[in-house]
């Protein structure tokens, strides 16, 4: 399908997007207070997880509502829905693509969805705090 808006303005939108969510960034300072090191989108990683410690053989994924069709939050646009259809399919297959890399390699993997985070900031961050103490203790 040929795209809708200008090459200028699609280079803008694509200049505005950002690697690192304001979500992710809550949730990863979370955990650094709690003393825990980790790298941020690693892109030598497979699916560049949110957050990773190669130490401890640890991927967290921080899946957005929308991009990640949540059963609960996910909504379809009303427009062009062919192509999100495609879009939004695509990105649950490579999901679970990258769940099963990781399953195979042995690594301890977390998936956490945005509503979570938006819910209880604490909680969540103690679940993942505690998620890698577990992973911690497993490697050692």
């Amino acid at each position: 399908m040929a795209d809708t808006i200008t090459r200028e303005q699609r280079r803008k939108n694509m200049q505005a997007i950002r690697s690192q969510s304001k979500l992710e960034n809550k949730v990863s300072r979370k955990l650094w207070n709690k003393g825990y090191r980790f790298r941020k989108n690693d892109r030598s990683l497979f699916g560049k997880p949110d957050i990773s410690i190669k130490k401890y053989k640890v991927v967290i994924f921080i899946d957005s509502c929308f991009w990640h069709s949540c059963e609960i939050h996910g909504n379809r646009p009303k427009s062009n829905q062919d192509y999100w259809n495609k879009k939004l399919t695509r990105n649950k297959e490579r999901d679970l693509e990258v769940m099963a890399y990781y399953k195979e390699k042995g690594w301890f993997i977390k998936r956490i969805w945005e509503h979570q985070v938006k819910e209880d900031l604490e909680k969540t961050a103690d679940e993942l705090a505690h998620f890698i103490q577990k992973a911690k203790e497993h490697s050692s």
